[in-house]
């Protein structure tokens, strides 16, 4: 399980793994000094999904 901080508006995650060897395939299509921005912006769009489900 990933260590899950928010600092400050800032979503810190570490020991974070995914298992998708598809989507681990499409990230390796890339250079690796751009998987972290790619992977940063991919949960970015996936956490805004989420934004129309939370209670308050």
């Amino acid at each position: 399980m990933a260590d899950v901080q928010i600092d400050d508006g800032i979503i810190k995650i570490l020991s974070l793994e995914v298992q998708d060897p598809k989507a681990a395939q499409v990230l390796a299509a890339y250079p690796q000094v751009r998987w972290a921005e790619i992977t940063r912006k991919a949960v970015k769009i996936g956490l805004g999904y989420l934004k129309g489900g939370e209670k308050p």
